[in-house]
C-alpha cells in the first residue's frame, strides 16, 4: 500500500472541514447526517472518520478554528469587526467566513448539552481574553472611552454580539445592521 503525504493528509483533512462547514451551516448539526457529510466532503466515512473520531469531535474542530479565527480578527480589528463580518456573510456579500451556522449551532449546544459546554469554556474564555485585550490597546491609543472598565465594555460587546447572532438566526431583515453595528462601534470610543 503506498504512503501518503502528510501534505496529502492535510489537504484531505482540509477538504473535509471545509464540506462539513457548509453542510452544518446548511442542516444544523442534528441535520449533517454522515451521509450528508459524504456527500458535501465528496468522501467517504471511512476518509472522513480516519480523520475525526465522530461527527461530535469534527464539529468542535470547526467551532474551535473559528473561534480562533474570531480571536485574531478580534485582536487585530476588534469584535465589531466580527460582527460586520458575520452580517456581510449572512446577507450574502461576505468573505466566505461562514461563521453564522457554525455559531448558531454553538449557541443550541451551549443550552442544550452540558458535556459540549464544558469543552467550549476554553474558547469563549479565549474571545473573552481577545476582547479585552484589543479594548485595553485602544484605551492606552486614546480610542476607547475611559468611563466605563474593561470587562464591561467587553461583556457589552459580547452581548452585541449574541444579539447580532440572534437576529440573523431569526431571519429578520438586515438591511438597517450595518448602522446599528456603527453605534455600537462609536459607543464605545472615546
Amino acid at each position: 500500500m503506498p504512503r501518503v503525504s502528510a501534505g496529502h493528509l492535510a489537504a484531505r483533512r482540509e477538504q473535509i472541514l471545509d464540506g462539513a462547514r457548509a453542510c452544518f451551516s446548511r442542516h444544523g448539526y442534528e441535520g449533517a447526517t454522515v451521509r450528508r457529510l459524504e456527500q458535501a466532503t465528496g468522501l467517504s466515512r471511512g476518509a472522513i472518520f480516519h480523520h475525526f473520531r465522530d461527527k461530535d469531535s469534527l464539529f468542535l474542530e470547526l467551532a474551535r478554528q473559528d473561534a480562533d479565527r474570531m480571536a485574531r480578527v478580534v485582536a487585530e480589528q476588534g469584535l465589531v469587526q466580527v460582527m460586520r463580518d458575520v452580517l456581510a456573510d449572512a446577507a450574502g456579500g461576505g468573505s466566505g467566513i461562514s461563521w453564522l451556522g457554525t455559531r448558531l449551532e454553538v449557541s443550541r449546544r451551549l443550552r442544550t448539552d452540558p458535556m459540549f459546554r464544558a469543552d467550549w469554556e476554553q474558547q469563549s474564555h479565549q474571545l473573552t481574553e481577545a476582547v479585552r485585550g484589543r479594548l485595553a490597546r485602544q484605551r492606552e491609543a486614546g480610542n476607547v472611552r475611559p468611563d466605563v472598565p474593561i470587562p464591561v465594555l467587553a461583556r457589552y460587546l459580547e452581548l452585541a454580539f449574541e444579539g447580532l447572532v440572534s437576529h440573523l438566526a431569526m431571519g429578520l431583515p438586515v438591511d438597517d445592521l450595518r448602522s446599528v453595528l456603527d453605534v455600537v462601534e462609536n459607543s464605545v470610543r472615546a
